[in-house]
């Protein structure tokens, strides 16, 4: 009877060993994953945008459709951008998207719209929710008090936390990754923009890229902003991994 019992305990202590590298090498598997098709689609689509190269954004949109995204769900990429690039660039982005889609409706393809974004239902006003989102992309508390531009400009704290942070963010259509991916996309695009690059890229660590896919996001975007603009955003990310 013992003899069965110590043959059943190290039957559970095997097992439980199993279990852990099994664990383990689901992490390792994961650690080195690359950026989707998808999310390649993403960057192109934004940096794209932002630049206001509308000839190249008609292929990306294009890849993107065929990755696998939503018609609603490109659609949300381009309304996001004029949050970091400005109304006139993402208009002319969701034009570009209107032909696109007209075009493969044209010749007997059919997209997948994909949901609308959920009823958003809250009991704090914007300001608050918006800082909660904040907080929850930035592992941070908020400051007691106002510093640098927004103490400066309080107006534009209370945009930020109003309209980015609750309007716009906490619309479902997109992940906060998936806009995390936009983000940077745009602000590298446009170039002189290293602080708010830099504090986006922690956010980006902080909702799941990996070190290794913030890399990967220089190799894609370098050919469509340029080695410059590649090299200035290659320096804050390493900038960045560095410092965690």
């Amino acid at each position: 009877m013992r003899q069965y019992r110590i043959i059943g305990s190290l039957l559970f202590l095997w097992s439980i060993l199993m279990i852990t590298n099994s664990v383990q090498a689901q992490q390792m598997i994961s650690n080195g994953k690359g950026l989707s098709q998808q999310e390649k689609s993403i960057i192109s689509i934004a940096a794209l945008t932002a630049k206001g190269d509308l000839e190249n954004l008609k292929s990306a949109l294009k890849e993107g459709l065929e990755a696998g995204l939503t018609v609603n769900e490109i659609k949300e990429i381009l309304v996001h951008t004029y949050a970091y690039c400005g109304f006139p660039r993402s208009i002319r982005g969701l034009q570009t998207f209107m032909e696109v889609v007209n075009e493969r409706k044209a010749k007997g393809i059919t997209d997948k719209m994909g949901r609308e974004a959920s009823l958003i239902k809250a009991d704090d006003n914007k300001y608050e929710r918006g800082k909660k989102v904040l907080e929850e992309l930035t592992k941070t508390p908020s400051p007691e008090k106002l510093v640098g531009y927004a103490a400066f400009a309080p107006v534009i704290d209370t945009f930020l936390k109003e309209h980015l942070f609750a309007d716009i963010f906490e619309r479902d259509i997109l992940t906060y990754a998936q806009r995390e991916l936009v983000t940077l996309s745009v602000i590298s695009a446009i170039g002189d923009a290293e602080p708010m690059l830099k504090g986006h890229l922690a956010i980006a660590l902080n909702v799941g890229f990996s070190p290794k896919q913030l890399n990967e996001f220089i190799t894609i975007i370098q050919p469509i902003i340029g080695e410059n603009k590649a090299k200035s955003a290659s320096l804050v990310v390493n900038e960045v991994l560095k410092s965690k």
